[in-house]
């Protein structure tokens, strides 16, 4: 949501979002940054929905008005439960905004848009930079224009699968870029289902109505909890590093993704 458009923000939280973000960034104009910085961080630290994270998207650290986003947050006394650093291109800008803000914020997190040459080029470094680094997050816009491409789905594919791998080398959270189109919502739930299976933990949504969609893809089905916890129960009442339950082959691979979609539906069900 734009930072200019602070009634936004209660039917965000109230959207069904697992993060909302305040954007300072694309969303705002450039004559009105300035004027928004502390109003947006104030705003973005308001959430008092639990379930809910809010975070900040300030500008690009190689702008005079994200260096100047950089420093308020230090000096502030109150502030999101993260931020979203775009364009990040080397692993030294994310150490930077650790060591301006840590000392003062050890709480906040770190997230990455990726949608560079350079970001998709370093990915794996940049995931890993810091313990305090929460997600990447695709931007696949900005990164076809890097690429010289369409932002279609085949042509961002290989940008894709890079994060992906960058993202589970750090075990962090990678997340998809938006779908813009909002009156096709088969084609956003096809996307989503795409990004699901080629690794993604979540996709953006640019409007309150997406979120359901999305949801509805990442959530486990109550029958494919309940089959996880089945499973894992036989797994650990037995010995073996390697066997067969209920036709299913049980090795660690297999046990490591149901552990998962048991802490996926045990985390949203709270």
């Amino acid at each position: 949501m734009p930072a200019s458009r602070p009634e936004m923000f209660p039917k965000a939280l109230e959207s069904g979002a697992d993060v909302v973000c305040v954007d300072l960034e694309d969303a705002t104009a450039d004559r009105d940054k300035d004027a928004l910085r502390l109003d947006a961080i104030n705003l973005a630290a308001t959430n008092k929905n639990p379930k809910v994270e809010s975070i900040l998207r300030i500008n690009g650290l190689r702008t005079r008005e994200g260096l100047l986003d950089l420093a308020a947050l230090a000096t502030q006394k109150r502030v999101p439960d993260g931020i979203l650093i775009p364009k990040v291109r080397s692993a030294e800008e994310v150490r930077i905004v650790r060591d301006v803000i840590g000392m003062a914020h050890p709480g906040l997190g770190i997230h990455l848009q990726l949608e560079t040459n350079d970001g998709l080029e370093n990915a794996r470094e940049l995931a890993k930079a810091t313990h305090k680094v929460r997600s990447i997050v695709f931007g696949g816009f900005d990164m076809s224009s890097s690429l010289r491409v369409e932002p279609s789905w085949n042509a961002l594919l290989y940008a894709r699968q890079r994060l992906v791998h960058a993202a589970a080398s750090a075990h962090v959270d990678i997340i998809d870029m938006p779908n813009f189109n909002l009156d096709d919502p088969v084609e956003l739930t096809e996307e989503t289902q795409r990004a699901l299976e080629i690794g993604f933990t979540g996709k953006c949504a640019i409007h309150p109505k997406q979120v359901a969609a999305i949801n509805a893809v990442f959530t486990p089905s109550e029958e494919v909890a309940a089959r996880a916890k089945q499973l894992i129960a036989k797994f650990e009442a037995q010995d073996q590093a390697f066997t067969i339950i209920d036709g299913i082959v049980m090795e660690k691979p297999v046990v490591e993704r149901l552990y998962r979609t048991i802490a996926i539906s045990e985390r949203i069900s709270r």
